[in-house]
């Protein structure tokens, strides 16, 4: 289809987009450093995304399938990657430091208590864990938000100045062919499209990504719920 367009005496995209001048090739150049930005932060999201909600499957099977906290520590240590398991080693750490604190003050009968504030403890150092973990699986999905929102408004100002210059050009030719401001037109409008080109597909991985960590920010939440009851009845009472 170029290569008709040239022929009948016309230009193809590549030497339209070879042939804009300095603004509008810096704004083309602009939205493709977003565009491969965005699509490399979609690559590596869609990666660690899909490792964390696999390897949280598989601990809380593992969770759910051992009666021994020891051994389900010793296998989270091997799903560094899922969140959820994340989070229970910090309650885990937790409660090992408070049953300790309890064995030795009812060894030296201090009057130890751990009532709400030992499940509060708990809760606190989970609760941190799961924000940190949270800060990691949304670290570069602004990025795709940034990119989804701004670049076609980018594209647009490079439309709106390679047709300005266009007109400029016809009124210093004084003429009123159309054929004289065609290129300039068809060149700013490449970057329109362009920067929908970058936009689209940032917009639509942006809404997947938030819609995965919510789903990932659920189930630890609700491991949290579980982890606490079971801590609180067999450890904490």
């Amino acid at each position: 289809m170029l290569h008709q367009v040239s022929g009948a005496g016309g230009l193809g995209v590549v030497e339209l987009v070879l042939g804009t001048g300095p603004v509008v090739a810096a704004v083309l150049w602009l939205l493709v450093a977003f565009s491969v930005g965005s699509w490399g932060t979609i690559l590596y999201k869609l990666i660690q995304i899909s490792r964390a909600r696999r390897e949280s499957e598989k601990f809380i099977a593992i969770f759910w399938e051992s009666k021994n906290l020891a051994a389900i520590h010793t296998a989270s240590v091997g799903l560094k990657r899922s969140p959820v398991a994340q989070v229970f080693r910090a309650g885990y750490q937790e409660l090992l430091q408070l049953t300790r604190a309890k064995r030795q003050a009812v060894g030296s009968d201090s009057g130890f208590s751990t009532d709400l504030g030992g499940i509060a403890n708990v809760m606190r150092a989970m609760k941190r864990q799961e924000n940190v973990e949270l800060t990691k699986l949304e670290a570069g999905i602004t990025f795709l938000a940034t990119t989804g929102s701004s670049c076609p408004f980018i594209g647009l100002f490079g439309t709106v100045w390679g047709i300005m210059t266009a007109f400029l050009g016809l009124s210093a030719s004084h003429t009123s062919s159309i054929q004289a401001v065609a290129p300039g037109i068809a060149e700013a409008l490449i970057t329109t499209a362009v920067g929908l080109v970058a936009a689209i597909p940032a917009q639509m991985f942006y809404n997947y990504f938030i819609a995965r960590v919510r789903v990932l920010a659920t189930e630890m939440d609700n491991f949290t719920s579980e982890f606490l009851n079971i801590a609180e009845r067999h450890f904490l009472s």
